[in-house]
């Protein structure tokens, strides 16, 4: 298994680091050689908050395949409004921390998305399944000619780098 990334991606977090990109290369390898059926169990048992005004959206859609295809289960939380209270933002950081496994955060400003991974204690992701994700270009640069649904294979590299 790859090494377990320290830093929690998204479009904010600026490019990974050597060997932030290694790790969620080896996933990706390792999902493309387990195949079609091999991947659908290795986050069994992980339960993924999804924090979004809108679960419906793209991004929200394929946040919740991507990780479901893992066998992770994903739920949907309103957002906390921006102006928010620190102690709400602290409380129910901490309260989702002991819910989930993992927060993806989307269209949430940044630092409210900071606020909150601070106090969660599991990771919390920024806007992951960004089409402006660093990981989704490194990916896409290694693979090439991959045929299959790049964005997801991603994001599913991702999810195993840093919850492994």
């Amino acid at each position: 298994m790859p090494p377990v990334l320290h830093v929690v991606p998204g479009p904010e977090a600026g490019p990974l680091s050597p060997t932030e990109a290694q790790a969620v290369l080896e996933s990706a390898r390792l999902l493309l050689l387990a195949g079609d059926g091999g991947p659908g169990c290795l986050m069994r048992g992980k339960n993924l908050g999804l924090m979004c005004d809108d679960e419906d959206s793209g991004e929200a859609a394929l946040f919740r395949r991507a990780a479901t295809a893992l066998g992770a289960r994903v739920s949907h939380i309103r957002p906390l409004p921006p102006d928010s209270d620190p102690k709400v933002v602290r409380d129910t950081a901490r309260i989702l921390g002991r819910l989930y496994d993992a927060v993806e955060c989307q269209g949430l400003p940044f630092p409210l998305v900071q606020a909150i991974r601070a106090n969660a204690g599991v990771p919390v992701y920024d806007a992951m399944s960004s089409l402006r994700q660093p990981a989704a270009h490194l990916v896409r640069g290694v693979l090439g000619d991959f045929e299959g649904d790049v964005a997801s294979l991603t994001l599913q590299a991702l999810l195993l780098s840093t919850l492994a």
